[in-house]
């Protein structure tokens, strides 16, 4: 991809910015759905809302067949949209791994690091230590009120079932999915692995969240554990009741904690 230009993005608020990466196959939206609540109550941050290539409104090029070209689109995003001002960076699931890869490629720009769900030390699902699939909230009756299609979708990461997890899955995670373009994401898929280790570097040691569900079964958490000397800085949270969307599955906690890693990384300065 020539030009981060040519990334849809959705753009909110005023100040220092915040960089979001979605995961793979859905949009923005599942970045907004989680964030805006909490941002809406914290001014002074200028969030930023990517879509990645072949995702969302994002076109992706036969010139996009790799995460490197992926993370290159990214780099470029950042040049013409937030130049060299420092800014914090938001990564969820596949994003969590892009979003480490900024980290590491930019220790003194990126003033703070928050990931939700992430990719941890291995990139293909075969080789990741997983939980087994159990789902803790079943709602059997809402399940089977649902269509075969849309049951199987919510279903295959649903760990509480119920009205309010299936009405955000449909607002921020399912239009993603209706837009993914699945045959230039099957190309970039085959160079699923960056060619440069995301703690390739020194140690990260700007403030840092991570947030894992303990029934995640995609991501899962025990994958993540073995980064954190990487990030000394980091608060590391396996949270209970909770799956790969373990950001509406448990608000009230990934709000708390994203809150409390905003106000370390405040109080570390270095914003203006």
């Amino acid at each position: 991809m020539n030009s981060a230009r040519s990334l849809h993005f959705v753009e909110r608020g005023a100040g220092v910015p915040v960089l979001t990466v979605h995961g793979w196959s859905p949009d923005h939206r599942i970045m907004t759905g989680f964030l805006e609540p909490l941002f809406d109550r914290r001014p002074g941050w200028r969030r930023l809302y990517p879509d990645l290539p072949g995702m969302g409104r994002t076109p992706a090029p036969e010139t996009v067949a790799s995460s490197d070209d992926v993370l290159a689109a990214l780099e470029e995003f950042i040049k013409h949209r937030i130049g060299e001002r420092p800014f914090l960076v938001v990564g969820e699931s596949y994003g969590g791994y892009l979003a480490r890869a900024l980290a590491n490629r930019r220790p003194e720009q990126v003033r703070g690091l928050a990931l939700v769900c992430p990719i941890g030390l291995h990139v293909e699902a075969r080789d990741r230590t997983l939980p087994e699939r159990s789902v803790v909230g079943a709602d059997p009756e809402l399940m089977a009120g649902l269509d075969e299609e849309e049951a199987a979708a919510f279903g295959s990461l649903a760990v509480v079932q119920s009205a309010e997890t299936l009405r955000r899955f449909r607002e921020e995670v399912a239009p993603g999915l209706a837009l993914a373009d699945f045959e230039s994401l099957a190309r970039i898929r085959r160079r699923w692995t960056l060619s440069e280790e995301p703690e390739s570097r020194g140690p990260y040691e700007r403030p840092s969240l991570i947030i894992t569900g303990r029934q995640d079964w995609a991501t899962g958490y025990a994958d993540v554990y073995p980064l954190l000397p990487h990030y000394p800085r980091a608060t590391f949270a396996v949270i209970d009741r909770g799956g790969h969307n373990v950001q509406f599955e448990q608000p009230s906690l990934v709000e708390a904690l994203l809150n409390e890693w905003l106000d370390r990384v405040e109080k570390a300065g270095g914003l203006e």
